[in-house]
């Protein structure tokens, strides 16, 4: 709303782009967000997307730079689980603990809460504290039977940090729990809890594949049969059809060597 009318169109179609693009296509989705930034840097909403951005290009350190501008020119702390998570993907798991000790983290809402957390978790793993990242996860949002939308993932990374510690029959139990809540397929827990099984899976599309360029080289064979029957026929049509030499039009075939001899041994006789 602060910027003209014509700019302010122009910046939200790159933003669109951003949104669509981030989770498949990235670097995309950061080459627009760049475009944005260079229109509009001081809006807050352009900061926040190029920090986003950012972040799902692995490119930490330009992210938390975003992130922390968003930061001042709102005054929100909404993004500061993000923020820490940047200080891990800089290799600096301590200062991400350090943020998880902040005041600011008792400002940020239940969901921000438990994001918090799972940075913390994920810090404390990067450090090769495995046991310290599992009382870390441990909380009643884990303990709740309540589905949130950050359940799936909050009982994931408790799982996949229980059999990291060698707890694989715990983990099994929270995998399975994991998939409960994880009616979107957010996760493979499913995939993590038939491995833990021994189940194989068979990648059906590869049989299929197999199974159809076997079909297709029957077919050609088929096919050869088909073309080599047509063409005899023709042939065959070819030495006993029926002309009148009176025919102006008609020209005969020319006699096949066979028959040129036949011919000739009449012609003896």
């Amino acid at each position: 709303m602060s910027l003209p009318k014509g700019l302010a169109e122009e910046v939200s179609k790159n933003l669109v782009m951003v949104a669509r693009l981030i989770d498949e296509e990235p670097e995309q989705a950061y080459a627009y967000s760049r475009i944005a930034l260079r229109l509009a840097s001081r809006v807050a909403a352009v900061r926040e997307a190029a920090g986003f951005a950012a972040y799902a290009t692995q490119k930490y350190s330009e992210a938390l730079a975003e992130f922390r501008a968003a930061k001042r020119m709102t005054g929100s702390v909404e993004l500061w689980p993000v923020m820490a998570d940047c200080e891990r993907g800089l290799g600096r798991p301590e200062r991400a603990l350090a943020m998880a000790g902040e005041p600011e983290v008792q400002k940020l809402d239940k969901a921000g809460q438990v994001e918090m957390r799972l940075v913390a978790a994920g810090a404390r793993r990067d450090q090769g504290q495995l046991e310290a990242a599992i009382v870390t996860l441990q909380s009643p949002e884990l303990a709740s039977n309540s589905v949130q939308p950050w359940t799936a993932r909050l009982r994931y990374a408790y799982a996949d940090a229980l059999l990291a510690a060698g707890r694989e029959d715990e983990a099994r139990e929270w995998f399975a729990k994991t998939l409960e809540a994880d009616k979107d397929g957010a996760t493979d827990a499913s995939d993590r809890l038939a491995e833990l099984d021994g189940v194989e899976f068979v990648d059906a599309s590869m049989d299929l594949s197999d199974l159809a360029e076997d079909e297709n080289e029957g077919d050609d064979d088929q096919d050869d049969e088909d073309a080599a029957e047509i063409a005899a026929a023709e042939r065959a049509a070819d030495v006993t059809e029926y002309y009148d030499e009176d025919d102006e039009e008609y020209e005969p075939l020319e006699q096949s060597e066979a028959d040129t001899d036949v011919d000739a041994e009449g012609d003896k006789a």
